[in-house]
């Protein structure tokens, strides 16, 4: 790390320009190729994930995706003439666009119209997966179906691929509006309007590079179109947390009188260790994602550790450029007048000293009220009901959420989430089965109704349509795929070699849900695991790892308890401008694990280290838990405040992912930050004395040893006329 911090220091501009180079042409690659962004939720060891494998191979020529067109009549019935003309007029426009490959009209034998004859259904397939259809050619078909509405008729359009081209994404300004809280924060903190600006690019440099290098990453792997705004936020919270990091140590360097170049060396030694292994531990939580075994994910655990790790790379390469740059205007006017008269600036008690000695002073009591206000808010994650989010939960405005409430009013809430029976046709008699099958289902309670069976044509696979009584969402559907699995069809085929699967995006979120319930447990064992053993390497200890592993456990468990109560619960609808309750996305507490749980790393790595050099010193737990939180207790809540004002800029509009994503981070950090890490962790190590620095005599030689504290570097006498010579 010193040897770093010099290069970068000497070499200031070439550092720069070396970024800004790599910015640009990465960048330019990028928007040469562009992307191919994918949500894959298809698992091959699935119920529901047979049946899509199935019908791919079976009906080639649907193999495609497809979505709703949703029409009503403004006045009227909707097979009046005169709107049925418009109607045809544009499904014969629609037909003629690129990526559509037919369109079924609702006036046909494959249509459906309601009882009241005010709303019709019909359908427009795709030549490609909903996945893999351009934004830029469903906007087009928004555009060309839309273009009839009128006095007459009102057309609406739902489906995955309609979702994704038309959610109109708030990255652009939640970006914006996390730069603004986190100059503002910045600018408080370090005093200093110029000062700020260095954490903001960096982490801007990492970002840019690692977003168009994870564009590029499309081409050969399937990466979420939600990766990236996760990517950003992450970025930019990382990137400004550990710029932080290394500019606070910096400063204090420089206002014990040292010169520009040895603040630098000695705070990328020390605090640029801490953010080094801080990283590491976010990489393997991100990363930890692969143990799920969940194609899904992957590109989420893949975009996301690649950013972060060019984050830490920018940190202990262009801040030291950046202040070599600008020397000691590092330092506020007023410390430098001082500096220059005094040989050092002195740090009278603050805020975060007599904290600290509250702490020391109430340590068993705070510790007994922190967790138990952590507790109490995680009560909600037991009562926690995981799926996928339903159209019925886009904005009230968008042309999906239209089509999911016109097809619920015509038709019921069933039709917004189908079953899809797909049946193997080993002998002679299955396809009769099948037929027996379909007409049982149909009077199934639940069922409202289904389609007429559709063999394929090798005739070795047959489809049906069923359409619950309940929305998707809905405990009940549920409930009714279950029964269906477990006896309705179990015994319907019993005697034939007739073999059925249940598809369809209901049964595909439930087998998710299943899916990451089996998986979580090795996941969350391996990450708590290998972060517990870099722990114990960088701090020789056991009890300290452990400390952090079951406080980083508690807050992601209060935070969900948040989401549960927000989301699940209604709480705060109003509020928050939430269309309506419902289940937690199944990978979103998957993501907050693995991000919070690295992130809640940082702050651990950060104020640990910090107690663990004073102990090196000392030897007395006391001072070093005192000194340690005292020291950085500020730059800790600033940066968390940073990255909760970033998080909370997803929470109003956009996507109910973005939301969950944006509340359910912002309160972990929140409650990790102000809760944990200000009261529970300090107060708990008070309480464990000197046990925190325990370790076995045998372990202390089998671990690898990681020097976080740096090699400290002799004092440098005061001198003002070195202080004058370097201004």
């Amino acid at each position: 790390m010193r040897t770093i911090a010099r290069w970068c220091f000497h070499h200031r501009k070439t550092v720069l320009v070396a970024w800004i180079i790599a910015l640009v042409l990465i960048g330019g690659i990028s928007n040469r190729v562009g992307s191919r962004y994918a949500n894959n939720f298809s698992f091959p060891r699935t119920d529901s994930g047979d049946a899509l494998s199935l019908l791919k191979s079976a009906f080639p020529q649907a193999a495609g995706g497809s979505d709703q067109l949703v029409f009503q009549a403004r006045t009227g019935k909707l097979e009046s003439p005169a709107i049925e003309a418009k109607v045809t007029g544009m499904l014969a426009e629609l037909d003629r666009l690129p990526y559509v490959s037919s369109t079924v009209s609702p006036f046909g034998p494959q249509g459906a119209i309601s009882k009241d004859g005010t709303i019709g259904l019909g359908t427009l397939n795709w030549t490609e997966q909903d996945n893999l259809v351009p934004k830029s050619a469903a906007k087009r078909v928004i555009d060309t179906a839309q273009k009839i509405n009128g006095p007459l008729v009102r057309v609406e359009l739902g489906g995955g691929a309609i979702q994704n081209a038309e959610s109109q994404s708030t990255q652009g300004t939640s970006d914006l509006l996390g730069i603004a809280f986190a100059l503002v924060i910045m600018c408080i903190a370090f005093g200093s309007i110029l000062l700020p600006l260095l954490p903001l690019l960096s982490a801007l440099l990492a970002i840019g590079v690692g977003t168009s290098i994870n564009e590029d990453l499309t081409h050969v792997m399937s990466i979420p179109n939600f990766a990236p705004i996760v990517a950003v936020l992450l970025g930019l919270g990382v990137g400004v947390d550990y710029a932080l990091f290394i500019v606070t140590r910096h400063r204090a360097e420089l206002r014990a009188g040292r010169s520009p170049e040895e603040a630098a060396v000695l705070a990328l030694d020390t605090a640029g260790r801490a953010v080094f292994f801080a990283a590491i531990t976010v990489c393997i939580a991100l990363l930890g994602m692969f143990a799920l075994g969940i194609s899904f994910l992957y590109g989420v655990a893949v975009s996301g550790a690649l950013v972060v790790a060019l984050t830490m790379l920018a940190s202990i390469t262009v801040l030291p450029a950046m202040l070599g740059f600008i020397g000691l205007k590092a330092l506020s006017r007023k410390d430098r007048a001082v500096l220059a008269r005094d040989g050092v600036v002195p740090s009278p008690p603050g805020f975060w000293d007599r904290w600290a000695k509250f702490i020391e002073g109430k340590s068993r009591y705070l510790a007994i009220l922190a967790l138990g206000v952590i507790v109490v808010i995680a009560l909600p994650f037991f009562s926690m009901d995981l799926g996928l989010s339903d159209s019925g939960n886009d904005p009230l405005h968008s042309t999906t959420r239209q089509a999911y409430d016109l097809l619920a009013k015509g038709f019921g809430p069933g039709f917004n989430g189908p079953l899809e029976l797909v049946g193997e046709i080993r002998g002679p008699n299955d396809l009769a089965h099948f037929n027996r099958l379909v007409d049982q289902v149909k009077s199934e309670p639940g069922v409202v109704t289904g389609s007429p069976v559709i063999p394929s044509p090798s005739g070795k696979v047959a489809i049906a349509t069923i359409y619950p009584t309940t929305a998707p969402q809905d405990v009940a559907t549920k409930d009714l795929l279950q029964r269906l699995r477990s006896s309705v069809v179990p015994a319907a085929v019993q005697g034939s070699s007739l073999v059925v699967h249940i598809g369809g995006a209901t049964a595909l979120g439930v087998d998710f849900s299943h899916v990451i319930a089996q998986k979580l447990p090795l996941f969350v064992g391996i990450v708590v695991l290998l972060a517990f053993i870099l722990l114990a390497c960088v701090f020789r200890s056991l009890l300290v790892p452990l400390t952090a592993s079951v406080m980083n456990l508690l807050s992601i468990g209060a935070a969900l308890g948040v989401m549960v109560a927000t989301f699940q619960w209604g709480w705060g609808e109003t509020i928050l401008g939430l269309t309506k309750s419902g289940p937690i996305d199944v990978f979103i507490p998957v993501l907050l694990f693995a991000i919070v749980f690295g992130l809640s790393m940082d702050y651990e790595v950060f104020l640990v280290s910090r107690m663990h050099e004073e102990w090196t010193k000392t030897r007395d737990n006391r001072q070093a838990v005192t000194a340690g939180q005292a020291r950085t207790g500020r730059v800790i809540t600033a940066a968390a405040l940073i990255m909760i004002f970033v998080f909370a800029s997803f929470i109003f509009g956009g996507s109910r992912v973005i939301q969950e994503v944006g509340i359910g981070f912002a309160a972990a950090i929140f409650l990790d930050a102000f809760i944990i890490r200000t009261v529970l962790v300090p107060a708990l190590m008070h309480t464990f004395g000197r046990w925190n620095w325990w370790l076995p005599g045998w372990l202390d030689r089998l671990l690898p040893r990681f020097n976080v504290e740096g090699e400290a570097l002799p004092p440098e006498p005061p001198a003002r006329e070195k202080v004058d010579a370097v201004r």
